[in-house]
This record gives structure tokens, sequence and C-alpha cells, in this order.
């Protein structure tokens, strides 16, 4: 059978897999995670340009697909799906886990199927360890899509957070209420802080303890400036004490810390650079000898020589493969230095 054919009917099967696997990890969500999900509603204008019957993009009418609505019902109580629903949010992306999961499943199918298509132009395409490669780049791009989304969106929120801590015990400072500060904070700050603390005012308004609503932004953003200041305020609320000098001093810390990762990232740079490089060049150089001379890597894949059944050369390339990965993890470990 064709081998193009084979590894198409793979890839479909893993995007099944990836979808059946979202619907069978279980769990049940929290009275609180219903309440995020009423704190994050729509804009405003967002609610009028529905009411009226407007017509969005592509976006919009995936949101108003039934069949999407049907299956968010159905596994909105799903441990899988909480996480992915609490990595959407971190990353600030307007998706339901529905549209996620189909856009990685569409992913883990797009790819291979583009370089299927590529192949009538460049035939050192058809080689099947290149789609197989394939899958794996579609399987992994939506995760590293979210990822690099979300640390973006930490790494901004993290450097707005001093300012906003300071704003906040100015007001405390001019008699204002803490609520009362946390709604200038709102109006004054940028996103992403401004939208997480809306959420915050969001959630105290339909009920939720103000302690509660601290927690569930520090989960949300999992970043340990604002969990130290959320541990801080709520133990100022228990035993008391001047809570202005207390935020003073944390964004004092805050300022500091985020100074001296500075400069330990641009100590750094040419060890992490070389990390990259040390994992990213045999691959590039594979990849482009694959293109450019389809037929010189063919001798690694030469079944005369074998070991435990497989071509030697297939032996040689997993085991550099394996230590160029153990080299980049002891380089990143290296340079990755807590503070």
């Amino acid at each position: 059978m064709n081998p193009t054919i084979l590894a198409t009917a793979g890839v479909a099967a893993l995007a099944i897999l990836v979808i059946a696997i979202g619907i069978a990890m279980s769990g049940r969500s929290s009275i609180s995670d219903r309440l995020e999900r009423y704190a994050a509603t729509a804009k405003p204008q967002d609610v009028a340009k529905a009411a009226a019957g407007g017509q969005g993009g592509v976006a919009d009418l995936i949101a108003q697909s039934q069949a999407l609505t049907a299956i968010n019902k159905a596994v909105e109580n799903r441990d899988f799906w909480a996480n992915t629903a609490r990595d959407i949010a971190r990353a600030d992306l307007h998706l339901r886990p529905t549209e996620f999961l189909a856009i990685w499943a569409g992913s883990t199918v797009g790819v291979p199927l583009i370089m299927v298509f590529l192949s009538a132009f460049l035939p050192a395409l058809r080689n099947p360890l290149l789609l197989l490669i394939g899958v794996v780049i579609g399987f992994m791009l939506p995760r590293f899509w979210l990822g690099r989304r979300k640390n973006g969106r930490l790494g901004a929120f993290n450097k707005q957070l001093p300012d906003t801590i300071t704003l906040i015990a100015n007001a405390l400072r001019a008699g204002s209420s803490f609520l009362q500060a946390i709604e200038l904070v709102v109006r004054e700050t940028r996103p992403p802080i401004s939208i997480e603390f809306a959420r915050v005012i969001r959630e105290v308004n339909l009920g939720l303890p103000f302690e509660q609503a601290l927690e569930n932004m520090v989960r949300r953003v999992r970043s340990d400036d604002l969990e130290l200041m959320a541990t801080a305020i709520a133990i100022q609320h228990q035993v008391g004490g001047n809570l202005a000098e207390i935020l003073d001093s944390i964004a004092y810390t805050i300022r500091e810390r985020i100074r001296i990762k500075g400069e330990i990232r641009t100590l750094t740079a040419q060890q992490r650079l070389s990390g990259y490089v040390v994992a990213g060049l045999p691959i590039g150089l594979a990849s482009f000898l694959f293109v450019a001379a389809p037929g010189f890597m063919d001798p690694m894949f030469d079944d005369r020589a074998s070991l435990i059944g497989l071509p030697a050369g297939v032996i040689i390339l997993a085991i550099g493969g394996f230590m160029m990965f153990l080299g980049f993890l002891a380089i990143r470990r290296i340079v990755d230095i807590e503070v």
C-alpha cells in the first residue's frame, strides 16, 4: 500500500485520539469556576453587536456553531477541559476549548497534508520519516503557540505589577478602600493588568469573597510576584496593619527581582544561544540535505548493516538526537538561575 496513504490515515487517527483524550479525562467544576466564567463575560460592544444581528468574522461564525455549543455542554466538567480553558484564559485568547481542540486536531492533520501536497514539487518530502516529523510538528505547534502567548502575557503582567502595586498603595494613602483602589487600577492601567483586576471586581460583585477572587486571579495568572502580593493582602485582612507600607515593600522587592533577572539574562545570553545552536543546527542541516540532496542520507537507512533489526544508521541518528537533547537540557539547566 502507498506509504503516503498509510501516513495520512495514521495522522487522522492521531487527531481523533487527541479529541477522544480531551473528552475522556473526567472531573468536576466548582462554584468558583462557574463564577469565573460569568466574570469573564463578553465586552459590551460585542453584546451590542450580537443584539443588532451583525455578522462577524470566521471566529464569530464558529462561536455560534450549535455543534460546538453541544460539545461544550457535554464536556465542560472535565479536568482536561478545565486545564485547557485555564491555559486559554492565561494566553488571553478568545477561544472556546472546543475551538482550540479543533485547531489542534486540524494542525496535526494539516501539516503532513501540506507536506504531501508540496511533495509534488519537492520529491524529498515523500519520505515517510519526514511525514512522521510533520505529524509531530503539527501536534506540538498549537501547544507551543499557546505556551508562547501565555508566557508573553505573564511577562507583560509581571512588568506592570510593581507600578500597579505602587498605585494601589498611593490610593490607600489617599483614603480609598481597597476595592476603590482596584477600580482605579482598572481605569488607569493597560491590559493584561486591567483585565485581570476587572475580573476580580466582577467576581466580588457576583458575591464571591474577596480573598477567593484574589486566589482565582493568582490561579489564572500563575505569577510568583502576584502570589506574594495576594498572600500579604490576605494576611493583612486577618491580622491588620499598614497595607500601604506592606505593598511598598513588595513593590520594591519585585522591582529588584526584575532587575536581577534582566542582568542574569544579559550575562547568560551567549550560553542560551549556544543551547539553541546545539539543538537546532544538526536538525536544520539534516533537513537541508533531505531537500537539496535526497539520496545523500540513503546509506543511513540501508538495512544491510543492521542492529537489533534496525538499520545501523537509524540507531546512530537516534543516539545522536538523544545526546543533542541531553546537551540542550544540560545547558538550559546551567543557565536557569533562580532569583
